[in-house]
């Protein structure tokens, strides 16, 4: 399969992966998931990270949902999310030009970020990788080019079907692999469960208002 060409999906793989070599050679990867990774208790009490030992030069809190998404844990972490970035970033921004692509992703990272903390609002525990902002993409590339066979369901259209059956199995398949992996190692937060089921349905919402932007009076109405 030729996958189309993606300017800005190439940009944002070349830099996770520069980044990640940087930080891998001078072995400042744990360092920087604290410095600029995501930690929910940063947003809900700040006093009480610095008290636990937070470090008080780290990102701007704001900051961290997108600095995130360029620091990884490891080879493998980086090679299963630039997979997937490159596999469905570009055939999404084939449609949706790498300015809209990129829009996604950043919402995407905040909407990742927003469901970590709903479901651990005081974990001290940093959230890195560009999983969340990913799933993003995912959401919408569901949408433009899975079956598009659903039937409405009472007063229901068959666009908020197809939305919510796509948002349910993901959420369904994310919670799962949450399950196997607390069983296989008691730890939960080894998997961003939660920032996969918010990026993929951010994606989800965004997919039509993007797809208006993009073709404005050209758009065709469709799920």
């Amino acid at each position: 399969m030729k996958l189309p060409r993606g300017k800005m999906t190439n940009a944002l793989a070349v830099s996770a992966t520069v980044l990640f070599v940087i930080l891998w050679a001078t072995d400042f990867i744990n360092s920087a998931a604290v410095l600029g990774g995501f930690i929910p208790l940063r947003v809900t009490d700040a006093a009480a990270y610095l008290a636990l030992g937070g470090p008080e030069n780290a990102t701007p809190v704001w900051l961290t949902p997108l600095t995130a998404t360029l620091i990884h844990a490891s080879w493998y972490h980086l090679g299963f999310n630039l997979l997937m970035l490159i596999f469905c970033g570009r055939q999404v921004e084939h449609v949706t030009g790498p300015w809209l692509l990129l829009l996604l992703y950043a919402v995407g990272a905040y909407a990742a970020a927003g469901a970590e903390w709903v479901l651990g609002m005081h974990s001290p525990s940093p959230m890195v990788g560009a999983s969340g902002a990913i799933s993003a993409l995912l959401g919408t590339y569901a949408l433009l080019y899975s079956r598009q066979d659903v039937r409405a369901v009472g007063p229901f259209s068959a666009s908020v079907v197809r939305l919510a059956w796509l948002a349910l199995a993901w959420t369904g398949v994310q919670v799962l692999i949450g399950l196997a992996m607390r069983g296989m190692n008691g730890d939960l937060g080894r998997i961003a469960v939660g920032a996969h089921i918010g990026g993929f349905i951010a994606g989800l919402l965004l997919t039509r208002p993007v797809l208006k932007l993009r073709f404005k009076a050209q758009f065709v109405d469709m799920p």
